[in-house]
């Protein structure tokens, strides 16, 4: 139940996640949408005030051709305007038949003098800085029900028989500013919109091209059998995917050193553990059939039992080195403590022997966890009580050296490593005397040792040609100032 939960979950968060395409080209698109949208908004506003003075300056030249046709007779309050002006002479300033136009000339005081007496009169004001050289005004009102665009033009009015100033009212109807506005507008949004295509194209275009590398990554992955964890090859993977390809490939060696050292660990424990059980199980049945007394049969069980459990808890202890390696949760730790402690752990068996044992140390602390340096200590320290004969010496020593390292030396008076022994030293399982060890001792001291940066090394002492013990050697990195 538990792999269906786990692919269901995967596959719920598939679900939800966005894919890099689809980030990349909403990243990208999203931004420029908005920037056109902005550009659009503006070009249509920059096209519009560009119809607009255009239409403006029509507007103004109507306006003046009107002035242009102006009489006055008297002068200032006392001035009369008047004017013919047919309505046809304004069709020429009617473009397209889509706008209208129409006109009110008046006095400064607003008395109409020809023209629409419905259009408002002005009541505004010049601005102090008028868009042409002229007094003129512009605003947009309501005339007959339609939006329209009002020119204003004060016109000064002289002649021979007097002197005043008109004002001139010229409004146009807004179909043509309008139709042109939406034409410009069409216009601008269909080549932005246009813009926005060649934009998502070429998008869509690279960003198919650049997860290429990724897909086909994926692919190799799910095409992939089982347990297969050999390392990735992306040879035309970007600079940008190495950094992923590398750590996948880290991650992929890690897992395959833990399978083999797992299938090696289940391997080399169904292999060991079967002749223990094998010889308890005939032990057994002799000893039910009465081939041996109750004491003797009891005794050889006792024996094969604590030779199995023995090499369970060793098995275990290789098994625990693995997994603290993989944790690295390492602190510092007084090599010298720990080294006293398992010593006085295993005075007892020292006492037994009758051994002359020396202890020396000094403070050494090194980077590693406490455990591993028992263990390491333990397996060393049993070993040497156990091949060290009645009566003997041991020594213990830890001293710094130049290199900043630890060194630990554990010196017995035993017999040596035997010269067919050494090749296969710390293979597991190849201890000398299957019937005292189970040959798993010095293969977790090296494991412990190259978990630790370390060195073990075992080397017989000679004196005069001839073998008077064993000196095992550990070399630890000592922990630096300020490290952690």
């Amino acid at each position: 139940m538990v792999p269906a939960e786990g692919s269901e979950a995967h596959a719920a968060a598939s679900a939800g996640a966005i894919s890099l395409r689809r980030y990349l080209l909403l990243g990208i698109l999203l931004p420029v949408g908005l920037l056109v949208v902005i550009n659009t908004v503006s070009l249509y506003q920059q096209a519009l005030a560009a119809v607009n003075t255009a239409y403006d300056r029509t507007l103004l030249a109507s306006a003046k051709s009107i002035g242009e046709q102006l009489e006055v007779s008297g002068y200032d309050e006392q001035s009369r305007l008047r004017v013919d002006l047919p309505y046809a002479a304004l069709e020429a300033f009617e473009a397209d038949n889509q706008s209208r136009l129409f006109y009110r000339i008046s006095s400064l005081n607003g008395e109409m003098v020809s023209g629409f007496a419905q259009l408002p009169f002005w009541r505004g004001r010049i601005p102090a800085k008028p868009p042409y050289a002229a007094l003129v005004d512009f605003y947009d009102d309501v005339f007959q029900g339609e939006d329209v665009r009002v020119a204003v033009l004060l016109q000064p009015v002289a002649s021979p028989d007097g002197r005043a100033m008109a004002v001139i009212q010229v409004a146009e109807t807004l179909e043509l500013r309008k139709t042109l506005a939406r034409k410009i507008l069409v216009d601008t949004l269909w080549r932005q919109a246009l813009l926005l295509a060649v934009i998502a194209f070429v998008v869509v275009v690279v960003v198919q091209r650049a997860t290429r590398p990724v897909r086909r990554l994926s692919a190799e992955l799910q095409a992939r059998p089982e347990g297969d964890l050999t390392a990735l090859s992306a040879p035309d993977a970007p600079r940008e995917l190495r950094p992923l390809v590398d750590a996948t490939n880290e991650v992929m060696g890690r897992l395959q050193h833990l399978l083999d050292h797992q299938k090696r660990f289940v391997r080399d424990a169904a292999h060991q553990l079967r002749t223990p059980l094998a010889v308890l199980k005939v032990q057994v049945q002799s000893a039910l059939h009465g081939d041996l007394d109750a004491p003797a049969a009891l005794g050889e069980i006792n024996q094969t039992v604590d030779r199995a459990t023995l090499l369970a808890n060793q098995m275990l202890a290789l098994a625990k080195v693995e997994q603290l390696r993989q944790q690295a949760d390492l602190q510092a730790v007084d090599l010298a403590q720990v080294v006293r402690s398992v010593a006085l752990d295993l005075s007892p068996l020292i006492a037994e022997k009758d051994i002359d044992f020396e202890i020396e140390t000094v403070p050494a602390a090194v980077h590693a966890h406490e455990w591993m340096l028992g263990e390491l200590t333990r397996n060393l320290l049993h070993n040497a009580i156990k091949h060290t004969p009645a009566g003997g010496t041991l020594a213990v020593r830890i001293v710094t050296d130049a290199r900043h390292q630890a060194v630990l030396t554990i010196s017995d008076s035993g017999p040596g490593i035997p010269a067919e022994l050494a090749s296969r030293l710390y293979q597991p399982f190849s201890a000398g005397n299957v019937r005292h060890g189970s040959g798993l001792g010095l293969a977790i001291c090296r494991e412990i040792t190259q978990a630790l940066d370390g060195s073990i090394a075992l080397n017989n002492r000679l004196q005069r040609g001839r073998v008077t013990g064993l000196d095992a050697t550990v070399r630890l990195p000592l922990l630096q100032d300020g490290s952690k």
